[in-house]
């Protein structure tokens, strides 16, 4: 059996963490799959998969052999493309990662965008608040707000974020505005967990660059809860500033304390290729960079 063959259906296996996924993915029977993994355990006298009625979980082996697959994968792929020469369409399977509310309003247009471009692709869209290790969770390009404390990732920065305190005019005109960080304690404040940005409150300015010990009284889990309670009045909210352009133009909700704005964070484009990105890889890297550096609110800094 074709040993490129079964190192491709062994990482689909290990990624989709189960047969008959892998079987979906790369358009074979669930018994091919089956059997090319039994020939590629045969072969190396090695488990590479630990195998339950509900789960498949790589191995120690496993694992350490799967970092080494994708790599020899993403060597032959690259190669094909520079045999077939740089007009070469991308073909086959993309996955693509971005926090939750980013990726559905702007990488999901993207995505589309480069289907309806190159109908041989097709593409997995994981949008979770959470950090992600694109390696081990086999996933192909992400998008990441925030410094980039992993290295191996290649980077490309396309845009800026920061982070805003909103309310909306009720509920300012109730309980006022308030002037400083520390006139927040007055309050009803709305916190989010996701993101992981920390629970503690972030100013810049005099006196006040350092988090800021909040009691929120509304705690939520995803950021489209906290601007829901935002707009209903309940308090403030802390939401960075791409997930409420859109309430504020439309006068909905205001900014507040707009004069101890902190830092900006940075929002990269990463990959996980180690030398040079395939074509189904860089075409969708171009695309979504000319896509994300044309949005205005990724640009603004105030």
């Amino acid at each position: 059996m074709d040993r490129f063959h079964q190192l491709q259906v062994y990482v689909a296996v290990a990624e989709q963490e189960g047969f008959a996924a892998a079987a979906r993915r790369l358009q074979l029977s669930p018994p091919a799959v089956t059997r090319a993994v039994a020939a590629l355990e045969d072969t190396l006298g090695v488990k590479l998969l630990d195998r339950t009625t509900r789960h498949v979980r790589v191995t120690e082996a496993g694992r350490r052999y799967l970092d080494d697959a994708r790599q020899i994968l993403a060597g032959l792929e690259a190669a094909d493309d520079a045999a077939a020469g740089i007009n070469a369409e991308p073909r086959g399977h993309l996955a693509v990662t971005a926090p939750v509310m980013f990726g559905r309003l702007f990488v999901m247009p993207g995505i589309v965008d480069y289907l309806e471009q190159y109908p041989g692709m097709e593409v997995e869209a994981v949008f979770l608040d959470r950090s992600v290790n694109l390696l081990e969770e086999g996933l192909d390009v992400g998008v990441r707000i925030g410094e980039l404390p992993d290295s191996s990732m290649r980077a490309l920065r396309v845009g800026s974020v920061h982070h805003v305190l909103v309310a909306t005019p009720a509920y300012l005109a109730r309980h006022g505005t308030p002037q400083v960080p520390q006139d927040l304690r007055q309050h009803s404040l709305i916190a989010s967990a996701a993101g992981g940005f920390g629970s503690g409150w972030r100013f810049s300015g005099a006196d006040s660059d350092h988090p800021l010990k909040t009691d929120a009284r509304l705690t939520v889990t995803s950021n489209d809860a906290a601007i829901s309670a935002a707009l209903a009045g309940f308090g403030i909210a802390r939401q960075l500033s791409y997930q409420v352009t859109a309430e504020i133009e439309a006068g909905a909700l205001q900014i507040l304390l707009p004069q101890y704005q902190p830092a900006d964070y940075p929002v990269h484009i990463v990959h996980r290729e180690s030398r040079h990105a395939s074509a189904r890889v860089r075409a969708f890297i171009d695309l979504l960079a000319q896509r994300l550096r044309g949005e205005p609110c990724l640009h603004d800094s105030g």
